[in-house]
């Protein structure tokens, strides 16, 4: 069946066409980490009916956010990763995510959480901090993010920030935290300065920990 339309000429109105569905930003916000497998969706968004998910992304396959791909063997699985029109969401989350950020408050009993879930607020925060130096070169290149919950990376560069799910094969510089923290740091009720001064984020570079307070930039 076709799906519904707003019938607005209007560019928002079009794009709702699209995204405004239950679930759909949802399940780019998964995707942006890197391709995922239909198990893996289901179980990183705790809540939606196999029936609905499998809806969506049929949906979204359609309207051209998503693509369905078979791995090469021995894998022979397929996986989910977003187009490049798809991808073109990141920045809508990450303004959805600070404008959301005042309504977060405590998390509640019945919050579910998964690290990565941070990375989209946490990217403008980290190309902050550890972005190019005075010679216009990146000074670090992957950031990788340690919680209770699991960890994921961030990749800064010249085609703009993007992350990925679980740790960082040689990352440049790691942080751990606790959800919290990640928490204030992602929806900048804390900067990642006063953080690392305070304790409350550890920060290793490849050289071993580090112990003086990170003061806008850090070089490897």
């Amino acid at each position: 069946m076709p799906r519904r339309s707003y019938d607005q000429y209007c560019a928002v109105a079009r794009a709702l066409d699209a995204v405004g569905d239950r679930w759909t930003l949802l399940i780019v916000r998964e995707l942006l980490g890197g391709s995922r497998r239909y198990t893996d969706l289901h179980a990183d968004l705790p809540g939606v009916s196999t029936d609905m998910l499998a809806s969506r992304l049929k949906d979204m396959e359609r309207d051209g956010l998503v693509r369905r791909r078979r791995l090469a063997p021995p894998g022979a699985a397929f996986v989910y990763e977003l187009t490049p029109r798809g991808h073109a969401l990141l920045p809508a989350l990450a303004a959805l995510a600070d404008w959301g950020a005042p309504a977060l408050g405590e998390r509640r009993p019945t919050d579910a959480v998964r690290a990565h879930w941070f990375a989209v607020p946490l990217l403008a925060r980290l190309a902050h901090h550890f972005g190019a130096d005075a010679d216009g070169a990146d000074a670090v290149r992957v950031v990788g993010i340690a919680l209770d919950e699991g960890e994921f990376h961030v990749v800064l560069g010249a085609d703009g920030p993007a992350y990925a799910d679980g740790p960082a094969e040689r990352p440049d510089a790691r942080l751990r935290m606790d959800t919290a923290t990640c928490a204030d740091v992602a929806y900048d009720r804390l900067s990642l300065a006063d953080g690392i001064a305070s304790g409350r984020i550890a920060l290793t570079l490849p050289a071993g920990p580090v112990d003086e307070p990170l003061d806008g930039q850090v070089t490897a």
